[in-house]
């Protein structure tokens, strides 16, 4: 619960942008998760920075959200501010073929501006759900390319919302399906990608390639949150789960996939605790079959029960 003064200070600084004790079912992929005490969708970098200014005072934790994919969120709810930056939405050439990108642009809108102007780099990113400050902060990717082989800089609101940096590629350190070593709490903001010349109809063609890829090996019309483990070194978590026999295994109105077996989805009404309990069959009963222990990629968040 958030205290009155905290609540009028997130107001002043936000304004209608605010709101509280809404549902996260509303805001995440998988379209389960209990109530938030408050959720924003701040309109520009400094309405951002004013609002962890507030959290940083008020001592409130907050949360950052994309498109909530790659998120699951408890049934309890979840504590203090959530932000989302759907609202940072800028997107721009920079001279030295470089494309900046606000944390809230999507991948649909990243393809058609690559299209249009024959920038060639990002075909890779066609399909992958969620939106750049996402893709930056888990290093999203495929095999053969990740965020990290094309982000020049990133620009980045520290935890107090009191200062805003710009971290050049040297300085960053990527991992698999992670970015290290900024301040717990930061937030991006924005990151220039470096891109390339080339024929639009090659870049588009490209882009439809990654599409068809994705529609034939993912359950793309029905409420999930992307892959749910990691891959573990030199194997698929979805060949060890369908190897275990669990493909099809449901719990209440969740189900992993008869599609992809590394995807968990909503059939309806599903709650986060099925998800849950999912997750937990799934990783001990590959940890039986094959003797991995399967790590989460989703982020699991809110209060436990």
């Amino acid at each position: 619960m958030i205290k009155r003064e905290a609540r009028s200070a997130l107001e002043e600084v936000l304004g209608d942008h605010v709101r509280f004790g809404v549902s996260m079912a509303k805001h995440t992929s998988l379209r389960v998760g209990g109530r938030a005490d408050a959720i924003a969708s701040p309109a520009s970098p400094a309405e951002l920075a004013g609002a962890l200014r507030v959290c940083h005072s008020h001592g409130l934790r907050h949360t950052v959200l994309g498109k909530g994919f790659n998120t699951l969120v408890r049934d309890e709810g979840i504590d203090g501010l959530v932000l989302l930056l759907g609202g940072l939405r800028e997107l721009e050439e920079r001279p030295g073929l470089l494309l900046r990108a606000g944390a809230g642009v999507s991948h649909s809108q990243i393809t058609r501006f690559c299209v249009e102007r024959g920038f060639a780099g990002l075909e890779f990113a066609a399909g992958i759900p969620g939106t750049v400050g996402g893709w930056v902060a888990m290093n999203a990717g495929i095999g053969s390319r990740e965020a990290k082989d094309v982000v020049r800089e990133i620009e980045v609101v520290s935890p107090t919302g009191r200062r805003r940096r710009h971290l050049r590629r040297a300085s960053l350190h990527f991992r698999y399906r992670a970015l290290r070593g900024l301040a717990p709490g930061s937030v991006v903001v924005s990151a220039l990608f470096a891109v390339g010349l080339a024929d639009r109809e090659a870049v588009r063609a490209e882009v439809a390639l990654k599409l068809a890829a994705r529609a034939r090996t993912q359950p793309l019309n029905i409420p999930s949150c992307g892959s749910v483990f990691k891959n573990p070194t030199g194997d698929f978590a979805g060949r060890l789960i369908e190897a275990a026999g669990l493909k099809g295994l449901q719990v209440g109105g969740a189900q992993i996939s008869p599609v992809h077996a590394n995807f968990i989805a909503n059939t309806g009404g599903a709650s986060a605790a099925d998800v849950l309990a999912l997750i937990e069959q799934a990783r001990d009963r590959v940890e039986r079959e094959s003797g991995v222990r399967l790590e989460t990629e989703v982020k699991i968040l809110g209060r436990a029960a």
